[in-house]
């Protein structure tokens, strides 16, 4: 293994370590030597791989933005589903996901979305790009149910998409608050609704 190779991998158990744990408790609450008493990695080696908490921050969000990207895109490439069907998949993992931990959810998006925007520019940013990316999927899904007529909708499918994205994203912060999965099931009649699904 070449040292490189090594610095990589320690770099990507530190963001998991933080991702775990600022899931849980936000950006602020956590410290640095938590992280890195979570991750294993000596306390003297943070600035080696990071110029700042902000950076961390920032790698952190692109690194979970990669990862939770990918698995849409694995959805978008199954074979056999029509576009209603990758998009009701696509919002049952949103459900568990954020139904998990005493509803307190795995969403970085979420936890960290109002508090960070206010601390970080660069972690803003790293939320801007992110979200929208999620939510350009989201319209290619839709495209997708338009063209094999299994999604009905009036608006433009990136306006529809926007709006479902924020509908979830709200959704999920209810569900933290009422700590009950009610808010997804609104969300989840407002999306089939939105998208035609069941009408016919």
């Amino acid at each position: 293994m070449t040292t490189t190779t090594l610095e990589r991998g320690t770099r990507s158990t530190i963001l998991a370590a933080g991702q775990r744990l600022m899931s849980h408790k936000g950006f602020s609450a956590v410290g640095l030597t938590e992280v890195l008493n979570e991750a294993g990695v000596p306390k003297g080696s943070f600035y080696h791989y990071f110029a700042s908490k902000d950076a961390f921050g920032e790698a952190m969000l692109n690194a979970y933005f990669e990862e939770y990207l990918a698995e849409i895109d694995a959805i978008l490439a199954r074979p056999g589903l029509t576009g209603a069907e990758k998009l009701m998949l696509y919002f049952a993992l949103w459900r568990e996901n954020q139904g998990a931990f005493d509803c307190q959810g795995r969403c970085l998006a979420v936890k960290l979305g109002a508090e960070v925007s206010d601390l970080s520019e660069a972690m803003r940013l790293a939320l801007k790009s992110g979200t929208h990316n999620i939510i350009a999927r989201l319209r290619t899904m839709i495209d997708s149910g338009i063209a094999d007529g299994s999604v009905d909708v009036t608006a433009p499918a990136g306006d529809v998409a926007a709006n479902l994205y924020y509908q979830w994203l709200g959704a999920s912060v209810m569900v933290k608050i009422v700590r009950t999965h009610d808010p997804f099931e609104t969300a989840l009649a407002f999306t089939r609704n939105v998208l035609g699904i069941g009408k016919r």
